[in-house]
């Protein structure tokens, strides 16, 4: 898509959510830095940082997902040269055809500014994210998505550079298609880093590509069931193969592996 139509687009979707598409609060007026990985070293991601969740392989993850996330294996989640990358490569394992990662955050947080910069892949058939869930939930809880979702980045191989935010609660989900949700293209997000953001207070979330606002969910102050996030969230960072969104054109093997490659995590509250 053309630069004029992404702008276009950011500009009906800004308008919609009530995001103003210019205007991102500045961190060191408003927030400061509690948590941080600057990928400045080599090695496994950093385990007091971090943690690897594997317990919904035998399930899919509820999606249908073709990939294993392994734990503390270099081929799929390594640190180098100031980065982190998440592989996905084609390989039978435990089952599986594709092995990848899933990294949780050993810390959460309630309300605060969430940013990551990251570059996503573009192999048919990978999903990926950036996206928050409570404190303490475990895939094996089911009482998704009661307990709520905050989803920063999603993005599809077979949906390049359209870059999803959304919330989902009991009344707001992704099955009955009412999830509260915003869409930009960024035509070159598979290609270049970008800081893609949470602003999150009592009141509202906002999401941002740099310093595009493109996604806006007010709390409506009608309970838990609409917005229960009014409790501490922690961070994941994955690349999923396949799934109920990532197959919906196919899986593209030979386009694998492929890497989700991330710049820096920081994570801000109000002063």
């Amino acid at each position: 898509m053309k630069l004029v139509n992404t702008f276009m687009v950011l500009i009906v979707i800004s308008f919609i959510s009530g995001c103003n598409p210019k205007k991102s609060a500045k961190e060191s007026d408003v927030f400061q830095l509690v948590w941080s990985d600057e990928f400045d070293y080599n090695g496994l991601p950093d385990s007091t940082l971090w943690l690897y969740d594997t317990e919904g392989n035998s399930a899919g993850w509820g999606n249908n997902e073709e990939q294993f996330y392994t734990t503390a294996r270099k081929e799929n989640a390594w640190v180098e040269n100031g980065q982190l990358s998440i592989t996905a490569l084609r390989e039978d394992f435990e089952g599986k055809k594709f092995t990848s990662a899933r990294l949780v955050s050993k810390a959460d947080w309630q309300n605060g500014r969430v940013e990551v910069r990251a570059k996503v892949p573009a192999g048919r058939g990978t999903w990926s994210a950036i996206w928050m869930m409570p404190g303490g939930w475990t895939f094996n809880d089911g009482n998704w998505p009661d307990v709520g979702e905050i989803d920063i980045l999603e993005h599809v191989g077979h949906d390049l550079n359209v870059i999803h935010a959304s919330a989902h609660s009991k009344d707001y989900q992704w099955q009955a298609q009412t999830q509260k949700t915003g869409i930009i293209t960024v035509p070159d997000a598979t290609e270049d880093f970008h800081n893609y953001i949470l602003e999150w207070t009592p009141e509202v979330m906002k999401a941002y590509v740099d310093d595009s606002c493109y996604f806006t969910y007010q709390n409506e102050g009608l309970g838990e069931t609409k917005w229960p996030y009014n409790k501490p969230f922690y961070l994941i960072l994955n690349l999923a193969v396949g799934g109920a969104w990532g197959s919906v054109k196919g899986i593209d093997e030979a386009a694998f592996p492929q890497t989700m490659v991330f710049d820096y995590v920081r994570i801000y509250q109000k002063k």
